[in-house]
């Protein structure tokens, strides 16, 4: 009952935040294309710090990302 509340509450959260950010996507959706959103992490020869490059996403994806930043 706990994992079924707690699961239904994430739902209406993102809920919540897609439609007051003014995204027209489903949660179902939002979830299924943050699945497909990839990050490349590396660290070059004789460089100490680590870089992370997002590759290419599409329309719907940017604007999740965005969302939260």
């Amino acid at each position: 009952m706990l994992v079924a509340f707690a699961a239904y509450t994430i739902y209406k959260e993102l809920e919540r935040r897609l439609c007051e950010a003014g995204i027209a996507i489903s949660p179902k959706r939002a979830a299924e294309l943050t699945q497909t959103i990839y990050e490349i992490s590396f660290r070059l020869p004789n460089d100490p710090e680590q870089h992370q490059i997002m590759l290419q996403m599409d329309t719907d994806q940017q604007q999740l990302y965005d969302m939260n930043y």
